[in-house]
């Protein structure tokens, strides 16, 4: 089935929609445009779908109700922001979809929730069951408390993999451009593209920020959501919020409107997925090419015989990088061995180690290739 048949047809749905898209010039929350989408996802819930929201908005919303004219780049200033905007914005939409008789349930993320695995396994429970009581959970990341430091990142990147946590059958990301034009569509003779087959492959000047100045993503963060969908096997179609109705239509040919993306490969494991987007990266170990060959290729453990480069400060459990001879990341996996306990492990074949490191370092089950050969 191509991206637009699988899209109209999929039976759970992750949405995500943008604060500029939910507000106005003046940081205030659009009532018209929210109840708008709210009927655009109440009309797809009722066809029989489950839905997923991912909503941004907290801050944007908490920016009138200070008193504030526009974002600010203070973050406790966009925290405290968070803090009065997460309440409009969760009470807005209670109201909204109550019109419909459907109950919300309002998820807030911390990057912790996705980076460690005991918390993404949580949130991953908690959203289905969600689900499966009826309720449409509405996820945003928990901006009240998160730093730079600590961020998901864009609420683009947060719905794709919210999207593989729920095992969501496609992803539908709304802002304000209605699709991914081949050049800035503010210019004469750029050109819609309605469909992309391989996104590793898009050679587009598409790096450009939404026009409101309230959100924080522009096209590339969309791309890079759509590469992580459509490369786990989730098709995704990028359109314009205003045209939310037709981006969840399911008819046979599925929405008309935006950028569908094709999914690509097949779907990985939670376990995988979580590994290549959000585990937290702890360390590298280089790699000769032999041993590129053998996890690449053969899909084949790695032994200490094929490392001959230990750099972090890591345990045993922790995720690393696999590093090729050129310097490029071909894999990530869970290594089984401390740090400190590797320099004398690295470049000796297993039979020559003692009998209690005569294993893995790390196992292909807990790894995942970034690059083909």
């Amino acid at each position: 089935m191509t991206a637009r048949p699988a899209i109209g047809a999929a039976a759970r749905i992750v949405v995500k929609v943008g604060s500029s898209s939910l507000t106005s010039l003046d940081g205030g929350l659009d009532p018209v445009r929210l109840d708008a989408l709210v009927d655009a996802l109440a009309a797809r819930r009722a066809g029989g779908a489950q839905v997923v929201l991912v909503s941004s908005g907290a801050i944007a919303a908490g920016l009138a109700p200070l008193g504030l004219a526009k974002r600010t780049r203070d973050l406790a200033t966009q925290q405290a922001a968070a803090s009065v905007g997460q309440l409009q914005l969760a009470h807005a939409y209670s109201a909204s979809f109550a019109r419909h008789g459907l109950t919300i349930g309002q998820i807030l993320l911390t990057a912790d929730d996705v980076i460690r695995r005991a918390h993404y396994r949580n949130a991953q429970r908690t959203l289905i069951r969600l689900l499966s009581l009826g309720v449409l959970p509405v996820v945003n990341e928990n901006d009240t408390v998160a730093t730079d430091e600590i961020r998901v990142g864009d609420n683009d990147r947060l719905a794709a993999l919210v999207a593989h946590l729920v095992g969501a059958q496609a992803l539908v990301l709304l802002s304000d451009v209605d699709g991914l034009y081949d050049g800035d569509p503010r210019q004469p003779g750029t050109v819609l593209v309605p469909d992309v087959d391989d996104v590793a492959a898009l050679d587009l000047d598409v790096a450009r920020p939404g026009v409101s100045g309230l959100g924080t993503g522009g096209m590339a963060t969309k791309i890079e959501a759509a590469s992580m969908a459509a490369g786990a096997g989730i098709p995704v179609l990028l359109a314009a919020a205003e045209d939310a109705a037709s981006a969840l239509d399911t008819s046979p040919a599925g929405p008309k409107v935006g950028t569908a993306f094709r999914a690509e490969g097949q779907r990985l494991s939670a376990r995988r997925f979580w590994l290549r987007h959000a585990a937290d990266v702890r360390g590298r170990l280089d790699l000769d090419e032999g041993a590129v060959h053998a996890v690449l290729r053969r899909r084949r453990s790695l032994l200490a015989a094929g490392v001959h480069g230990v750099a972090g400060e890591f345990v045993a459990g922790d995720v690393v990088d696999l590093v090729a001879p050129h310097g490029q990341v071909v894999a990530r996996g869970v290594v089984a061995f401390d740090a400190t306990e590797l320099p004398n492990l690295i470049g000796r074949r297993t039979r020559d180690l003692p009998p209690e490191y005569r294993r893995e370092l790390v196992h292909a089950d807990d790894l995942v290739p970034l690059r083909g050969l």
